[in-house]
């Protein structure tokens, strides 16, 4: 499977190298969703009164109204 994801297939098979460039991609979108969502997150912490005390017993429950 290594071998496979890292483009060293035994051959030319069409369906398998369209395969391992579709996980690529995956793999490159799924990663820059991850640095994305770490620049969030500490956007958010930076601009949070409280950021070196938050803990989580701090952080409260938010249930969305139903209605």
């Amino acid at each position: 499977m290594a071998k496979a994801l890292l483009g060293h297939l035994a051959g030319t098979d069409p369906r398998a190298t369209r395969e391992t460039w579709l996980l690529r991609q995956r793999v490159a979108d799924l990663e820059a969703e991850v640095a994305r969502l770490k620049e969030q997150n500490d956007e958010l912490v930076a601009n949070y009164p409280d950021a070196e005390t938050l803990t989580p017993d701090r952080l409260v429950d938010f249930e969305p109204a139903l209605g």
